[in-house]
């Protein structure tokens, strides 16, 4: 299947990420909703990544105009209180507004949003945070489906009913995970293993080299580096690259021409798209990739 994904990106300034076909948010930076329009409608589920405003600002005009029936439920890393003082401030300030859920959820966290669809999040290291503490996550969506085993495929339905009645599903099926996309939320590059197998990784590169990110990391909350991503890219098995959260200092030209050296460098062989600084990106994987 493929997958309409549209996005803005601008580190400080504002990140979201739409995924049309599974009514998926994921961040929810000013102008989401202006940016999607109508589409903002099918929105179910919003996961956001941290507690930073450039990743949260946009839920309060997404909920106002889009709360309905059980829906949209937002996620988010449960030891943040960002979250829950802003739900209690919107049903003070909308109180009209009362279909919305708020769940705080944690690493290993796995959340169905459609039959065999799940989001399952992990824990990074953006925000320094002891061990069982959740202020910062990234985000798997991952498909699980019930494979037949070999030697029942020729077998009739009946023969097959009669058999998993007597002796349960695991013994004629076995289960099958495929990591659909991928969503690194700010993070520093750490263990390459839990991106790799994965179809759409999109993954932030705030920086294009060291200069200057004392003053951007003022916090101490730790980002990636375009050279890294790429590297870790180039040792582990992904279809496709979405690269985002680049810092507003680099022009297009300048992210252009570090991310055509590096591909050259590793030898990347995958298509790489980017989300450019104050642009917002429309069905991505239908654009053209920096490479091919």
């Amino acid at each position: 299947m493929s997958y309409n994904i549209s996005a803005y990106s601008t580190a400080l300034f504002s990140t979201w990420v739409n995924v049309e076909e599974l009514n998926l948010l994921i961040d929810a930076g000013d102008g989401v909703t202006s940016g999607l329009l109508q589409k903002s409608r099918k929105i179910k589920n919003v996961f956001i990544t941290h507690p930073d405003r450039d990743h949260l600002n946009g839920l309060p005009q997404f909920i106002q105009l889009n709360a309905r029936g059980e829906f949209p439920k937002i996620y988010y890393p449960k030891n943040s209180g960002s979250f829950p003082a802003m739900n209690n401030f919107l049903k003070q300030f909308d109180p009209h507004v009362s279909a919305t859920e708020w769940i705080g959820i944690e690493d290993g966290s796995e959340i169905e949003i459609k039959k065999n669809i799940l989001v399952k999040a992990l824990r990074n290291e953006h925000i320094k945070a002891p061990i069982g503490v959740h202020k910062s996550l990234s985000y798997k969506v991952l498909e699980r489906k019930r494979k037949l085993k070999p030697e029942f495929l020729s077998k009739t339905g009946a023969e097959i009913k009669e058999i998993a009645g007597i002796k349960g599903r695991d013994f004629i099926s076995s289960q099958t995970e495929t990591n659909i996309i991928s969503f690194s939320g700010d993070t520093p590059v750490d263990d390459y293993s839990k991106w790799d197998g994965t179809k759409i990784l999109i993954h932030e590169s705030t920086f294009l080299k060291n200069e200057g990110d004392a003053q951007i990391e003022s916090r101490g909350n730790k980002h990636s580096r375009l050279d890294q991503v790429i590297k870790m890219a180039s040792e582990i098995s992904v279809e496709q690259l979405i690269l985002t959260h680049f810092s507003s200092r680099y022009s297009k030209a300048d992210i252009n021409s570090s991310l055509r050296r590096l591909i050259s460098e590793y030898n990347i062989q995958i298509p790489v798209y980017v989300v450019y600084p104050g642009e917002i990106k429309r069905d991505i994987l239908k654009s053209d990739p920096v490479n091919l």
